[in-house]
């Protein structure tokens, strides 16, 4: 059963102003059960990136709460999952023929993507290299691999969804896409905060607020992760002054990052679009 609600809104600027009926569209049932929200049960989903430190976790999350996942990444992982429900592709996300055909596939195999989780994070060898000594082909590559690849999926994807007049974009940013580096953290280490870094993930944000902009009349969601400092064994002297910046004393476990994917891309947040969910213990509210 559907029903019809009536909404009054005041004209004006006090309760005397004039009345409006606003007639919404046919609801849903009301009496649905609200922790069904969550679920991405019988959902098709693909997440790039998917053999990284993230995407096996999100891989897994995503298809222990229900969804069928297709896990592309450039490289295979050396064990694949025995779990149902996941298989696995190789592929270059920069490549615009590969990642049609790939999502063209799933498509027609599958009826329909409802989720695409864009975690790949493409870069070249001198990726680590200090500002002073970053070539430009090297700036231009990681951009283009990076920016440019999710720029391909996206598009690639939302023609697909746009037949179902439903879906959901999740695109990864970052802190620094949001907030300068602190270099004062990398003092003491080999490390350093890549310059074309902060150039991709804020470039990504604005991207991902552009296509919420676009595809909402479609029914489209997209919106963005942006993670804080993830634990990967780094230097203790780097750890030990990103901890101590943190209101809640640690760096994020790649589980940390799961629980914001399931939400985005579940009913949960059907009326969330164009946002940016930062998921970095605090780091950023100083």
């Amino acid at each position: 059963m559907q029903i019809c609600r009536e909404f009054y809104a005041f004209k004006g600027n006090s309760l005397k102003g004039e009345i409006i009926i606003m007639k919404n569209k046919k609801l849903k049932k009301m009496d649905s059960c609200y922790a069904d929200l969550f679920s991405c049960k019988g959902r098709v989903c693909v997440v790039t990136g998917a053999s990284g430190l993230l995407g096996q976790q999100l891989v897994k999350g995503l298809s222990d709460f229900g969804a069928k996942v297709y896990a592309v990444d450039l490289k295979l992982p050396d064990k694949k999952s025995n779990s149902e429900g996941i298989n696995f592709i190789a592929l270059d996300i920069a490549c615009q023929k590969l990642v049609d055909k790939a999502l063209t596939t799933i498509e027609k195999k599958e009826g329909r993507i409802d989720v695409l989780v864009n975690c790949a994070y493409p870069r070249t060898k001198d990726w680590a290299n200090h500002l002073e000594k970053v070539s430009i082909d090297s700036w231009n590559k990681n951009i283009n691999d990076h920016v440019g690849g999710y720029f391909i999926s996206c598009r690639s994807v939302a023609k697909l969804m746009k037949k179902n007049k439903a879906g959901s974009i999740i695109n990864f940013g970052s802190i620094y896409g949001v907030i300068a580096p602190d270099f004062s953290i990398y003092q003491g280490t080999k490390m350093t905060m890549p310059a074309a870094y902060s150039a991709i993930k804020g470039g990504i944000i604005s991207f991902t607020k552009y296509l919420a902009a676009y595809y909402g009349k479609d029914n489209l969601r997209a919106n963005v992760i942006s993670p804080g400092g993830v634990f990967n064994g780094q230097d203790s002297v780097f750890v030990k002054k990103y901890v101590k910046k943190t209101p809640l004393k640690r760096m994020a476990d790649p589980q940390d990052i799961v629980g914001a994917v399931i939400f985005l891309a579940s009913d949960a947040s059907s009326y969330i679009t164009g946002q940016n969910l930062i998921v970095d213990g605090g780091w950023s509210v100083w």
